[in-house]
């Protein structure tokens, strides 16, 4: 019973889903065919729409088209009016230039016509002139042939005869020019020279240093002089030893005199003495251990004064020895003038000149920096300074120019380089100035003194004044006395008188003033 119940059941529930599985699809269809109608309705309307919305737009795009034809067309009406108004210009141009052709044209034949005929004039003058060319050449003939006979001479001969006389007039007067030209050569280069050498002296600074082989070491008292002597003279003898300067102690009121000739070693003690007498301990230990480290600190300051020379002269590459011998210059001196003062000076004048000269102004201080080294020596030796340091210069490698002018300078050898005679020229430039050496200046005022004495030997002289450092004499004499045909053998006079009795170098330029004055005072 179960079972057919459940069987019943089974076939219950399958014909009722193929039941509804029918029903179903009748509905599906029914309704499927709704939508379909519903669709073709909207897309017969879209359809519709769309052909409304495509007849607007082909509408629209015919205006534009029609629009934009209409603009294209005026463009292109306007290029072509601009077009043939430039044909229309082109034409009238073209016009112009063939009647301006047609006028040069005309022109040209008409220049062609006038050169025919200049042409054919040209060429009946030119016979012409042949033809008397053939009459004068005929006529020449005829006279040489008269004058041969009348002289005795054949044309040749009279030919070779005219030009050895002009050989000798031009041989004279091109050795008549020669010589105006040397003359005035001599003349220029010296104006130039002195023109050189007085703007080279303007253009440097000089100074006067003047050294003594002694040095003052001043005291606070009178006390100190008896530490600085110590028991029984053992400090002074001690100083003495260790610096090798001679102390003079004596009557002089807080003082002491430093001599010697070595200005290094007077400096050394200067300062010894100046750090034992600060310090206040006074013994021959003490003294001994000062003197070494001022040595030392002398040492280095004469390397530190080279190096600086040598960095405000703008010098390079120049060797450490040569360096620290320019130093120890400061603490030299030949006849009174500071030894690199002096080389200062004339490395300073020899750049400007060497400059004006078109040289190498570098090279040339170099050669006068280093012309006096040999003066500072270690040891005492015989070689003249000029070779000795021309020797140091070969041996730390300088240039042999400048190696010749430091030997040269005193013409101890021959002088190979402009260099040479520019170092000797500023040593001596530096040296005889007034003031730059004791014995110079006393003989300088001298020489002024004899100038202005042989002139007022002679009569008629009123005044006379030595001026340019002795080189000339101005001698104004009395008018009454004296007249002008007497001035001019008084200024000869003068300077025969100056030739025969003194020693000068250079030249001595005397000139003689005669003034004749007439004065009257209005009241």
């Amino acid at each position: 019973m179960d079972t057919l119940t459940i069987a019943i059941t089974i076939i219950s529930l399958v014909l009722g889903l193929a039941l509804g599985f029918g029903i179903a699809k009748y509905l599906e269809r029914k309704n499927a065919s709704k939508i379909i109608q519903r669709a073709k309705k909207s897309a017969a309307g879209i359809l519709k729409e769309a052909k409304q919305e495509a007849e607007g737009i082909k509408k629209d795009k015919i205006l534009q088209a029609k629009e934009k034809f209409i603009e294209l067309k005026s463009e292109h009406e306007k290029v072509i009016l601009s077009r043939d108004k430039k044909i229309a210009d082109a034409e009238k141009r073209i016009r112009d230039k063939e009647s301006q052709v047609s006028s040069e044209l005309a022109k040209s034949k008409n220049l062609n016509k006038d050169l025919e005929e200049k042409i054919a004039d040209y060429n009946h003058r030119n016979e012409v002139l042949e033809k008397k060319q053939e009459e004068v050449d005929k006529l020449h003939s005829s006279k040489v042939q008269q004058l041969e006979v009348i002289s005795g001479l054949s044309a040749e001969d009279a030919k070779a005869q005219l030009v050895e006389s002009l050989k000798d007039t031009a041989r004279a007067d091109a050795m008549a020019l020669v010589q105006d030209t040397i003359e005035e050569a001599k003349l220029t280069a010296q104006q130039e020279a002195k023109k050189i050498i007085i703007n080279t002296i303007q253009r440097i600074g000089t100074e006067e240093a003047i050294d003594n082989c002694v040095s003052v070491f001043n005291l606070e008292s009178d006390d100190v002089k008896g530490r600085i002597i110590g028991r029984e003279g053992r400090n002074i003898r001690a100083i003495e030893a260790a610096t090798g300067v001679e102390i003079i102690v004596d009557d002089t009121p807080e003082a002491i005199i430093l001599s010697c000739f070595d200005s290094v070693r007077r400096e050394v003690a200067r300062l010894s003495l100046h750090k034992l007498v600060t310090d206040g301990r006074i013994h021959p230990a003490r003294i001994e251990e000062v003197v070494k480290k001022t040595t030392k600190q002398i040492e280095e300051e004469i390397i530190e004064v080279g190096k600086r020379t040598v960095i405000d002269l703008g010098i390079h590459g120049l060797h450490p020895e040569l360096i620290k011998t320019v130093g120890r210059m400061k603490y030299r001196s030949s006849y009174g003038q500071n030894l690199l003062q002096h080389s200062r000076e004339v490395a300073k004048l020899c750049g400007v000149m060497a400059a004006e000269l078109g040289l190498n102004p570098k090279l040339a201080k170099r050669a006068g920096l280093l012309h006096d080294i040999g003066k500072v020596p270690e040891t005492e030796t015989e070689v003249p300074h000029a070779i000795l340091g021309m020797q140091w210069a070969e041996k730390y490698g300088e240039k042999p120019d400048v190696c010749n002018a430091i030997g040269a300078h005193h013409d101890e050898i021959e002088m190979n380089s402009l260099l040479s005679p520019i170092v000797q020229v500023c040593d001596a430039i530096s040296g005889a100035r007034p003031g730059a050496r004791r014995q110079v200046l006393d003989s300088y005022i001298q020489r002024l003194k004899d100038l202005e004495d042989i002139a007022f030997g002679f009569g008629g002289v009123k005044k006379a004044y030595a001026i340019q450092a002795g080189r000339e004499l101005r001698v104004i004499v009395e008018s009454e006395k004296v007249s002008d045909d007497k001035a001019s053998n008084l200024s000869f006079e003068i300077s025969q008188k100056i030739q025969t009795d003194m020693t000068y170098p250079g030249q001595v330029k005397v000139t003689v003033i005669r003034e004749t004055r007439a004065v009257n005072i209005a009241k």
